[in-house]
C-alpha cells in the first residue's frame, strides 16, 4: 500500500515576510551596484574630460611662454643697414620678440636714410622707382647709409598666399645669408612686384630673384636661402617687427616719431619725410639736403651733394 505524500508546507506569515524582505534586499543591492557602475562611468567620463581640458590648457600655456625663434643676422635694429660698397653692417641675431637695437650713428657728414617698406605696397615700389637710384648713388659714394626695414602690413591682400609676409621673410633670409646682396634683392622685389589681390610670387620665384640678385648659386648660400624661404623661418620675427613698427617706439636714434602708420615711411637723420604724391626725386633730394643740415650742403666730402 502506497503512502500518501506529506502535505505541502504553507509558509507562515513570518516566513512570507522574511522572504519578501530578502527579495527587497537583493533588489536594493542590485540597484546599488547599478548606481555604483553608473557613478563610476560618470566619474570616469568627467576625469577624461578634465584630463583633456588640462592638456589643452597646458598646451596653450606652453605655447604662450615658448620662446620665439631668433630673428635674422644683420637685422638687430629690425632693419639692415647698408653702407659704402653696398656692404651691410654686421649685427648679431636677436630673439624675434626682443626689442630692436638702433644702429650705431654715422660719422659726421654721412646721412642716415631709413625706409620701412612692405614689398606688396604699390607706393613703396613707386617711391623706390623714383628715388632708388638717388639713394644708391649716395650710398655708393659714401655720402649716406640706407637702412631698410621690411614689414608685412598687407599680408591679407594676396589671395590667401600671405605674399607680404613671405616676401618680407625672404628679405630677412637674404639679410641673414647674403647681406651684401640685399640692396639688389630689395630692388628686384619692387621691379617684380605683384598687384594687390593676386597670389604674388611663389617661393620658387622669390628664390630665383635672390639668385638673379647675386646670391651665389655655386655655394651652399642659395640653398640656405631657399630652405629659409620654404620654411618661413623668420615669420615670427617679421610679424613681431611689424607690430613694433606700428606700435613703437621706432628703432631710430634721435627721432621724435613714435611709430609709423603705413608704408613707405622714410626717415632722414631721424626726420620723417612728409612726401607728396606722386613722388618726385627733386622733393626727396631737397629733403635730404635740409635734413642733413648746412654742413652736408656746403661740404660735399666724401660725396657730391645731391641736386634738388
Amino acid at each position: 500500500m502506497n503512502e500518501a505524500p506529506p502535505p505541502a508546507h504553507t509558509p507562515t506569515r513570518g516566513e512570507r515576510r522574511a522572504e519578501a524582505r530578502e527579495k527587497a534586499r537583493v533588489l536594493r543591492e542590485s540597484q546599488r551596484k547599478k548606481e555604483r557602475r553608473t557613478l563610476w562611468i560618470v566619474q570616469g567620463s568627467i576625469a577624461v574630460v578634465v584630463v583633456a581640458i588640462i592638456a589643452v590648457v597646458a598646451l596653450v600655456l606652453t605655447n604662450s611662454v615658448r620662446p620665439e625663434g631668433d630673428g635674422p643676422l644683420n637685422m638687430a635694429s629690425d632693419g639692415i643697414k647698408i653702407g659704402q660698397n653696398f656692404e651691410a653692417v654686421a649685427t648679431p641675431s636677436r630673439p624675434a620678440g626682443a626689442r630692436p637695437i638702433p644702429s650705431e650713428p654715422n660719422p659726421a657728414g654721412v646721412v642716415e636714410i631709413q625706409v620701412f617698406v612692405d614689398y606688396l605696397c604699390p607706393r613703396c615700389a613707386e617711391f623706390d622707382a623714383e628715388n632708388g637710384e638717388l639713394i644708391r648713388t649716395l650710398v655708393e659714394s659714401g655720402a649716406a647709409t640706407v637702412e631698410y626695414h621690411p614689414i608685412s602690413i598687407l599680408t591679407n591682400l594676396s589671395a590667401g598666399t600671405r605674399y607680404s609676409l613671405r616676401s618680407a621673410n625672404a628679405a630677412a633670409c637674404v639679410a641673414n645669408y647674403a647681406p651684401n646682396r640685399y640692396l639688389d634683392f630689395h630692388e628686384a622685389l619692387f621691379v617684380n612686384q605683384p598687384e594687390e589681390g593676386t597670389p604674388g610670387l611663389t617661393d620658387e620665384e622669390l628664390v630665383e630673384l635672390a639668385a638673379r640678385a647675386g646670391v651665389d648659386a655655386s655655394t651652399v648660400t642659395l640653398n640656405a636661402v631657399e630652405q629659409c624661404v620654404d620654411d618661413l623661418r623668420f615669420r615670427d620675427w617679421v610679424q613681431a617687427a611689424t607690430e613694433r613698427a606700428l606700435e613703437g617706439p621706432l628703432p631710430i636714434s634721435d627721432t621724435s616719431v613714435e611709430s609709423i602708420s603705413g608704408t613707405p615711411a622714410v626717415f632722414v637723420n631721424g626726420d620723417l619725410f612728409e612726401f607728396r604724391y606722386p613722388f618726385e626725386q627733386s622733393e626727396f633730394a631737397q629733403f635730404v639736403l635740409e635734413a642733413a643740415g648746412a654742413e652736408f650742403a656746403t661740404n660735399p666730402t666724401p660725396t657730391p651733394t645731391p641736386s634738388p
